[in-house]
């Protein structure tokens, strides 16, 4: 199944040196999930060709203006595009009356329905389950209430062995079965174990996306194991104290987040506006944990285990 991230923005408040805010957009068995919206965001999805009429569901971490202000563009547009079916957008409640706001005063009725669930930012919860993944929220530490998101594979079917299957001569009738872990009991009584006739499917892969937070050691442990970890890295760690003040991480600490987690790759962004090259970023992450990469725009990732 593809499991995949790209980058569409990775700078913090402020567009700058050719980085914009936040988004990115996973692509989870071709079906496409939009993680923030930053200023500038329609604009990065044409340069990647990522197609807004493919994205069925939106996820906003917090309402500060680099994650979410270009929503309400992204909204018209598709309603201009001439978009009918249902959008889905996981937020912060006040988001709604934002939205509402805006297309009640440019007297914009959209063509097609939104769905608002609201998040907390207090408690851990499953906010979607469909036929591919769970997504839960994770409570992060942040200046106003902050969630990230936990994409976790479901765990698929085993596979049949389909030599022992044509040698045992078992008919198709049985298989839904046998995917399932069930025993198979031949004509003549005699019962074949189901590890004698399938094999585990591969385990599920999970990507933790970490949005604006201070370093907290409460989400770690709802993010263990992470195939991927992408984790806010907005000052170097010579600038802590800003780090502190602001709610916000170091690279030092995003490398720190992925170490003590056992995360088996790390992605850090969010990168103040005072940085004009990364280059320092990665140094610094990479010295606690080799296997980290800068959220360059464009650059889509293979979630993997």
């Amino acid at each position: 199944m593809k499991f995949e991230v790209t980058i569409l923005g990775s700078s913090s408040a402020t567009p700058i040196f050719n980085r914009n805010p936040t988004a990115q957009v996973l692509n989870i068995n071709e079906k496409l999930y939009l993680v923030d919206c930053a200023e500038g965001t329609q604009q990065q999805m044409l340069r990647y060709e990522v197609k807004a009429s493919r994205i069925d569901y939106i996820f906003i971490s917090h309402l500060h203006g680099d994650h979410y202000l270009g929503l309400v563009g992204l909204l018209s547009s598709m309603h201009l595009n001439g978009r009918t079916k249902l959008l889905k957008i996981f937020c912060p409640p006040p988001l709604k009356e934002i939205v509402d706001l805006q297309l009640k005063y440019s007297e914009t009725t959209l063509q097609y329905p939104i769905e608002f669930i609201f998040t907390k930012a207090d408690a851990a919860e499953v906010i979607l389950d469909n036929q591919d993944i769970l997504v839960e929220t994770i409570p992060l530490d942040h200046r106003i209430p902050c969630t990230g998101f936990l994409f976790r594979e479901k765990k698929r079917l085993r596979k049949i062995i389909k030599d022992k299957i044509e040698e045992l001569n078992i008919p198709v009738q049985y298989f839904t079965a046998l995917k399932k872990g069930k025993d198979y009991e031949a004509a003549d009584g005699t019962i074949y174990k189901n590890d004698t006739l399938t094999i585990d499917s591969a385990q599920p892969k999970a990507y933790a996306y970490c949005s604006d937070t201070l370093y907290n050691p409460k989400y770690f442990a709802q993010i263990n194991s992470a195939s991927l970890l992408y984790h806010e890295a907005t000052f170097l760690n010579d600038m802590l104290d800003r780090a502190n003040h602001t709610h916000h991480t170091t690279a030092l600490q995003a490398a720190q987040v992925a170490l003590q987690t056992n995360a088996h790759k790390l992605i850090i962004g969010h990168f103040s506006a005072r940085y004009k090259t990364l280059n320092e970023f990665l140094d610094e992450a990479q010295s606690v944990f080799p296997n980290t990469e800068l959220a360059v725009e464009g650059k889509t990732f293979i979630i993997s285990k």
